[in-house]
């Protein structure tokens, strides 16, 4: 079976922020807040997964009231901030979440454990080399720059579910 089919089945997306959802760097405030930047495409497809039914699950160290107010506006519930054990995390909703349905994309080595735990690894374009060498599919995107957009927009297209 070749990764693409793959993408058909997918229910479930689970993400990382740092390095995902954004580029990894962190800006450096005056005032010791810590601003990030996401792309617009990735928002686009997350909001369009949650209304075609799909659920979108965040697991991420980070702990930004902005980041956590930026998905909760695309329509994201599960949100998972602050998370020292992403596995645990994972194995404390698998009775919710069907995880041989489930992409969960992570770029670096606090991912690697629950990488192995679904369906499909992937991960952004700049990802570190462990985490490229479990991932089944390496997006051509890098972090923050239309990585989750490229795996969303693959399974809503399959299932004839993108606009």
């Amino acid at each position: 079976m070749n990764v693409l089919s793959r993408f058909k089945d997918i229910k479930h997306f689970i993400l990382d922020v740092d390095g995902v959802l954004t580029d990894g760097s962190l800006l450096l405030q005056s005032d010791g807040h810590l601003a990030r930047t996401m792309h617009t495409r990735d928002g686009y497809a997350m909001q369009l997964a949650v209304k075609k039914g799909y659920e979108i699950i965040i697991i991420t160290g980070g702990k930004s009231e902005a980041v956590r107010s930026r998905l909760a506006t695309l329509g994201l519930k599960h949100l998972y901030i602050g998370v020292d054990n992403k596995l645990e995390v994972l194995e404390s909703i698998a009775d919710k979440v069907d995880l041989t349905k489930s992409i969960y994309m992570g770029d670096d080595m606090p991912d690697y454990q629950v990488m192995q735990k679904v369906a499909l690894p992937c991960c952004p374009a700049d990802a570190c080399n462990e985490i490229k060498e479990i991932a089944h599919y390496v997006s051509p995107a890098n972090g923050g720059k239309g990585c989750v957009r490229d795996v969303i927009e693959k399974v809503l297209k399959l299932n004839d579910d993108w606009q």
